[in-house]
């Protein structure tokens, strides 16, 4: 089975996949976005734009995928925005025609709250200290410059199904999408504190300074 985790940047979707994987017996998380920076790297900085523009990303993300569904017993979980619905078929409905079972997840939330989100994840919530909340935003400039979009274009019932994430924490967001899937969590065993270090560790290891 694979897990696609959608929603738009800063949405939770890392987060939340690596809850599920954490909590979930023999699941591996497939970043796709992973594929995406490799390829960029490969081309001089004048010439990369969104990596999901590119053919060699979809395909190479659909074959990958493919494989591990393939030789891995387990869940398999893929955190990625994707709101083309072309794009969104080229690799998720080829993957389902292709007899995968694929459980699709579009992590949705109001507009403020993916702002308050992208200020405080990563390193956005240090650099309020230094230049104010609209200084944090500025690392997450691509975020929130497609976040109108990608919130408009999620809500499309080919992007069903939409779990709001507002007053939801992380561990729950995860014990929804596992349950909607038919799986089953590990019980959260982490104190408050635990939890968030955690979470906060997950996101430093996610910060893109390029």
């Amino acid at each position: 089975m694979l897990l696609w985790i959608n929603g738009p940047f800063g949405g939770g979707k890392t987060q939340t996949a690596h809850e599920l994987q954490r909590r979930l017996a023999g699941s591996v998380i497939c970043d796709p976005e992973h594929a995406g920076f490799g390829l960029q790297r490969m081309m001089p900085r004048p010439l990369r734009g969104d990596f999901q523009d590119l053919r060699a990303w979809r395909q190479g993300v659909r074959e990958v995928l493919e494989l591990v569904l393939a030789r891995h017993e387990g869940p398999v979980i893929a955190p990625m925005t994707v709101v083309e619905p072309g794009y969104f078929r080229e690799i998720v409905g080829r993957l389902r025609d292709g007899g995968h079972d694929v459980r699709h997840f579009a992590l949705m939330a109001e507009r403020e709250t993916v702002l308050r989100r992208l200020r405080e994840r990563g390193f956005g919530r240090a650099m309020q200290f230094v230049a104010g909340k609209a200084g944090s935003l500025r690392f997450e400039s691509f975020a929130v410059a497609k976040l109108d979009h990608c919130l408009e274009r999620l809500r499309g019932d080919e992007f069903a199904e939409h779990v709001w994430t507002d007053r939801l924490t992380i561990p729950q967001v995860a014990e929804h999408v596992a349950a909607s899937a038919g799986l089953t969590l590990t019980p959260n065993t982490d104190s408050a504190l635990r939890g968030y270090a955690r979470r906060a560790w997950t996101g430093i290891k996610h910060i893109r300074l390029s």
